[in-house]
């Protein structure tokens, strides 16, 4: 055996050697390839296997969301289309807005599978029932979509990460069963064919990810659009199944009730808009009117009814110093309004805003969209603190936690400079099954607990967020706490002395009315309420409630000033 020094090279045959000819030694061999460079084949190696894994990611992502009522499978395909399987019911097929000829399949769950007929009572009972939810979901679809593509990115960067992992243990592994010197020969063989090789690679992992992620084919090719869904999101939608005669039948009434709702609320955030317009221009004209008073010269003049500014406590810090909060409350997942909140926000110049709680209305899962959507009202860089009630839930924190918002549990956070305590209601309700305590301590306990939590603040407290009012009686009554905000009543009231400090209540954001349902336009008065306060003398300086009615009529209203709080007859007697 010849060797290994002896065997020629790719150097040791000229340039000009034919491409098949006869080495010294009697061998014929092929004009050897011109090899990459190193740094070449592990660049064209790294960007093949990021692509695979990359594409193995896309191709497989799945999540798991509402629709609607429902819980639902979210799972990438690669058919262009966006088709819902709603099990017996039928499916509903759209072309898919994605890029790449991706599409989506969405397997929805808890659908009973003992649907029997459509014009069955037990059927149309069971939808009806689940109408407000549904139009909860497509009443805000942006932020829906919003939603199921931020899971789907994420899901898929997590299983391209873990594809990156496998690929790399598997190549340590085959490298380690190789040996060095088989490792040398297969490199020497390979190297100059490394373009083939990584393009190969990269077609092969292209075809396997897209036929392990193809769908089988949809039921619904082929069917003609329904006609019921013209002129809205949904239109060219396919519908199969018993889904079909029900959309024929009552689907018009869901989009007429869509519609209706989206333009109550576009017409009720127009006027507010007006509302917010008139409100500014006549503070302008008020402080012009102040300026042009104190400076005129003096002489006779003609005797005018004055034009008296926005009342307002004094205050030790100017305008832009102060800190405006935006409340809100007892949403019940109205995420219709939505937008008149982010109005609101943004006319008002709000630093903060305070959630008293009852964003949804169980506190499942499935009203991720509602959380989802009020948050999509605040402005970046605005913070959220939440005082969850008793129709929310430990998800319903978690839901709100992800998208960076404030939760209180007890304990005093500082925000903007002021200090701020609450928690998380004591109690659960739930629609159907009733209310029960629900956490480590009752009410009564939790009220103790916020009281003694308050005294023993090392700065002490400024505000007080609560859902239930009575829960901020014992904090009141100490004199730790000089303001309260909460809501759960649907009834405005306040500001007014309560122990030694001051409580306001805000209404229903939602417009939340007795035996109606919250989702829909107004059955009640919807309203905001924006706060100052006043840093240098830590006190809150004036109330202004924003308010929206039945007839999507808004109002803002002037600032009212906070009152003093009055000490008891026996302090101020000094006894």
């Amino acid at each position: 055996m010849s060797d290994q020094h002896d065997e020629p090279t790719s150097a040791d045959i000229p340039a000009d050697t034919p491409a098949d000819t006869e080495t010294p030694h009697g061998e014929r061999t092929r004009r050897a390839r011109r090899t990459p460079p190193r740094w070449a084949r592990w660049t064209l190696a790294g960007v093949a296997a990021a692509v695979a894994c990359l594409v193995f990611g896309v191709s497989t992502a799945t999540a798991e969301l509402g629709f609607g009522p429902h819980e639902a499978v979210y799972s990438v395909t690669n058919d262009s289309l966006v088709v819902v399987d709603l099990g017996p019911l039928g499916t509903l097929e759209i072309d898919s807005p994605l890029p790449l000829g991706l599409g989506v399949d969405v397997v929805v769950k808890e659908i009973p599978a003992d649907l029997t007929m459509v014009g069955a009572a037990n059927t149309l009972t069971a939808l009806s029932e689940d109408l407000e939810s549904y139009l909860q979901f497509f009443s805000s679809p942006d932020v829906a979509v919003r939603s199921v593509a931020l899971a789907l990115v994420e899901n898929a960067l997590w299983r391209s990460l873990a594809a990156a992992v496998v690929l790399v243990a598997a190549g340590f592994a085959v490298r380690w069963l190789l040996g060095p010197g088989r490792r040398r020969e297969l490199a020497d063989a390979m190297a100059p064919r490394t373009g083939e090789i990584t393009a190969g690679v990269a077609v092969v992992a292209l075809v396997v990810t897209t036929v392990s992620s193809g769908a089988v084919g949809s039921t619904a090719q082929g069917q003609p659009a329904s006609p019921v869904f013209a002129g809205t999101a949904l239109e060219g939608a396919r519908i199969t199944g018993r889904l079909a005669g029900v959309i024929d039948t009552y689907g018009g009434q869901l989009v007429k009730l869509y519609q209706d709702n989206e333009d109550f609320y576009a017409a009720a955030n127009d006027d507010l808009s007006a509302a917010w317009d008139a409100r500014l221009a006549s503070e302008t004209a008020a402080s012009v009117t102040e300026a042009g008073t104190r400076f005129a010269s003096p002489g006779p003049a003609e005797p005018t009814a004055p034009v008296a500014p926005p009342r307002a406590a004094p205050s030790g810090s100017p305008d832009d110093e102060l800190v405006t909060f935006v409340v809100i409350s007892d949403l019940h997942c109205n995420t219709g309004m939505t937008p008149l909140i982010r109005t609101t926000v943004e006319r008002s110049g709000a630093d903060v805003v305070l959630n008293a709680g009852d964003t949804t209305m169980n506190g499942t899962s499935v009203e991720k969209v509602c959380v989802d959507s009020f948050a999509s009202a605040v402005p970046r860089g605005v913070p959220m603190v939440v005082a969850d009630g008793n129709h929310d839930s430990q998800i319903t924190s978690d839901q709100e936690a992800a998208h960076g918002q404030k939760i209180l549990d007890g304990d005093v956070i500082e925000v903007e400079g002021v200090q701020i305590l609450g928690d998380r209601d004591a109690l659960e309700t739930r629609v159907g099954v009733g209310t029960n305590v629900a956490r480590e301590r009752t009410p009564e306990q939790q009220a103790e607990e916020l009281a003694t939590t308050a005294c023993e603040a090392r700065d002490g407290v400024d505000l007080l967020l609560i859902h239930t009012p009575p829960v901020g009686l014992d904090a009141l009554e100490t004199g730790c706490v000089p303001f309260q905000v909460s809501g759960h009543t649907h009834s405005r009231s306040g500001p007014e002395q309560v122990g030694r400090g001051i409580r306001y209540v805000n209404g229903s954001t939602a417009g939340a009315a007795p035996n109606q349902p919250t989702v829909g336009p107004l059955h009640g008065t919807a309203e905001m309420t924006v706060l100052r306060f006043d840093p240098a003398t830590r006190r809150m300086l004036d109330v202004q409630v924003v308010s929206v009615t039945p007839d999507g009529t808004a109002t803002v209203g002037e600032r009212e000033p906070v009152p003093d709080v009055v000490p008891p007859a026996d302090e101020a007697l000094g006894s």
